[in-house]
């Protein structure tokens, strides 16, 4: 049978969230696959999927990586895995249910029945829908995407989102060994990038919930590399012809 679609998760310290987190995209309608990509987790995140895996036979597959290396490698590593299997559609999410797990099935109709090569969950596409964030929070967000447009002239209202899905052949035209950036501006990037390539991209509105339970891995560290990475990234881009890789 086909392989069609995987959701990738990188976890560290998830344990409160795991098992439920699991549970919750295994019962989805349509059969999704889950990759679990874990950094050493201190807590024995790693040991609950590895417990579940029995439950849900040759649908949940774990990745366990020798120490904390960013959110950016831990999707690269998906990715490769996904092209490497064949899965038509690969899905990025988070594990504390700020992104709705039920949402899935939306960015994957974009993709399978509207013809958008991605599709991604956005906060700011209606407004702004975010819920249990502190106003300073969903400021700094709002706005940064706002400069990511500004600089960029991309055409998406939530650029730094982490829910997202792509379809295979938009991965597979990416050179993913090139994408450098490793927090919120690899969300950037890889956005960036397909728009460059080409690719028809949609933004799906949805609810972001702030994590009730485990410790948010936002830093000041990842917002000063969203903020110089998109000066960065615009400037190489004037002098770069983006063609995709596997193009003949």
């Amino acid at each position: 049978m086909e392989k069609e679609k995987l959701v990738i998760i990188p976890t560290f310290n998830e344990l409160e969230n795991i098992r439920e987190v699991i549970h919750a995209v295994m019962n989805l309608e349509g059969n999704f696959e889950l990759l679990i990509i874990d950094d050493n987790s201190p807590d024995g995140t790693a040991l609950e999927v590895i417990k579940l895996q029995n439950e849900f036979t040759g649908r949940l597959h774990l990745i366990q990586r020798k120490g904390k290396l960013g959110l950016g490698t831990a999707y690269i590593t998906g990715f490769k895995y996904a092209l490497e299997k064949g899965y038509s559609y690969i899905f990025e999410m988070d594990a504390d249910f700020s992104h709705n797990p039920d949402d899935l099935i939306k960015l994957h109709h974009a993709c399978a029945n509207e013809g958008f090569d991605m599709a991604i969950g956005s906060r700011y596409i209606t407004g702004v829908n975010v819920v249990n964030w502190p106003m300073g929070r969903v400021l700094m967000s709002f706005f940064a995407s706002k400069y990511v447009q500004f600089i960029t002239g991309i055409p998406i209202k939530d650029t730094t989102a982490g829910f997202k899905c792509y379809t295979a052949k938009v991965l597979q035209a990416m050179d993913l060994n090139k994408i450098k950036f490793v927090g919120y501006a690899f969300q950037i990037e890889m956005k960036f990038t397909a728009w460059k390539l080409g690719f028809k991209i949609v933004e799906v509105p949805i609810i972001f919930t702030d994590r009730t339970r485990g410790t948010s891995k936002m830093s000041t560290g990842i917002f000063k590399e969203a903020v110089l990475g998109v000066l960065y990234m615009k400037l190489r881009s004037i002098f770069k012809t983006y063609k995709p890789i596997n193009q003949t």
